[in-house]
């Protein structure tokens, strides 16, 4: 797909690595070296998105009619900077609360930056028909590095700390910014007509209401995604805490079942050929929110454990087939000169609204217990699939609009 496709891909790769090196070592850090407790764990989940989401509602046209390969190098570099503080700050005896939220915050609108210079990035970068095939890869390398990096993590974190893993990720944002300079490629800079509106932050949320199929996919997936992520710190807490789990064991039991992931997304370009996106995304959003419920009867030992590996197996499958169809469906449904904004539109009502559910799961953990938090988010989760009515599929031939069967 083109040179600067692969350097794209490899960038994304080593970040992808360390983030999944570094999985909840922000909690990790908060719970063993703050000695947090499971309220503090949750506010710090949850603030960090909120306010960078805030943070990040004017970068939509920032971004947009900037060139995106520099935003992207930036923002990575940000990251680095912001992630390095916190070894730094706990090496000279300063490090607090207050420092990991101002870090979440920064590593969270950041994030949203990056995602949007990318998604444009990409979408300049490919045919409309490789979109769902580029989504695909990158997304089997996420579920791959989530394998893969957890575990991986865990032992780093229990023979050296968390500090090393953060480290660790901070120098993968540092890779990936120079692996994105080195793509090369003469990119112009966007043309803006007119001249700059107060209301162009908005432009994206408008475009995403007015498109049916985009506004179903957003409610459904933001709300899906805030109650699967509004359960990750509680997990935590439940199998390291309360079920006497090891470190290692737990990510273990959430990276093995990545495989699935793999298999998903490997799966997704042939799936779209052969039945078209709409139904694709329709068949895998239902079945993907089948599974969290499960998990309110872990216990501990191996029973639980493998109840953990089955249930996150059979999630994430899922997930591997719809995510990288999403993907390309939205990019293909949204403008060229508008993908910015509506991207960082989509993230920040995402980041929103996770962490406004990590904030409500986390006060209902605190009255209700752990357990009952997870089970309640699973029984919620089953009435999604409501939202994807307005996602229908395409009559005509040529169903497979965003992608091909390669």
């Amino acid at each position: 797909m083109g040179r600067e496709f692969g350097w794209l891909w490899a960038s994304y790769t080593v970040s992808a690595v360390g983030s999944r090196l570094a999985f909840n070592a922000f909690p990790l850090v908060a719970m063993l070296v703050l000695q947090a407790s499971t309220a503090e764990v949750s506010v710090l989940a949850a603030a960090g998105m909120a306010v960078g989401a805030v943070v990040a509602i004017p970068l939509g046209p920032w971004v947009e009619f900037r060139r995106k390969r520099p935003v992207m190098i930036g923002m990575d570099l940000l990251r680095c900077v912001a992630l390095l503080s916190v070894p730094v700050a706990y090496a000279l005896g300063w490090l607090g609360f207050a420092q990991l939220l101002v870090v979440s915050v920064v590593v969270a609108a950041a994030e949203i930056a990056y995602r949007a210079a990318s998604g444009a990035w990409l979408k300049s970068l490919l045919r409309k028909e490789d979109l769902v095939v580029a989504s695909g890869r990158l997304e089997a390398t996420s579920w791959t590095a989530t394998a893969l990096g957890p575990p991986l993590g865990g032992a780093a974190i229990g023979a050296f700390g968390p500090m090393v893993v953060l480290v660790v990720d901070a120098v993968s944002y540092l890779l990936s910014a120079l692996g994105i300079r080195a793509a090369g490629g003469r990119e112009q800079p966007p043309e803006r007509v007119g001249a700059p509106r107060a209301s162009e932050v908005l432009d994206g949320w408008r475009h995403l209401w007015r498109h049916p199929g985009l506004r179903s996919l957003l409610g459904n997936t933001v709300l899906v995604n805030g109650l699967i992520m509004a359960t990750a710190p509680l997990m935590l807490v439940l199998m390291v805490r309360e079920l006497g789990f090891s470190l290692w064991a737990y990510g273990l039991a959430f990276s093995v079942p990545c495989l699935g992931g793999l298999l998903g997304a490997r799966l997704a370009p042939r799936l779209v050929a052969r039945f078209g996106p709409e139904r694709v995304l329709w068949v895998a959003g239902v079945l993907r929110v089948c599974w969290p419920v499960w998990l309110v009867f872990v216990t501990p030992g191996v029973i639980g454990f493998l109840l953990v590996l089955v249930v996150q197996f059979g999630l994430v499958g899922c997930m591997g087939v719809f995510n990288p169809v999403l993907v390309a469906y939205r990019l293909g449904e949204i403008p060229t000169g508008l993908v910015a904004r509506a991207l960082t539109a989509w993230t920040i009502s995402s980041n929103a609204t996770v962490a406004a559910l990590t904030a409500a799961w986390g006060v209902l953990a605190g009255f209700a217990g752990a357990r009952t938090a997870v089970g309640v988010a699973g029984v919620v989760i089953l009435a999604t699939p409501i939202l994807l009515r307005k996602v229908r599929p395409a009559r005509a031939a040529g169903t497979a609009r965003c992608g091909s069967g390669r």
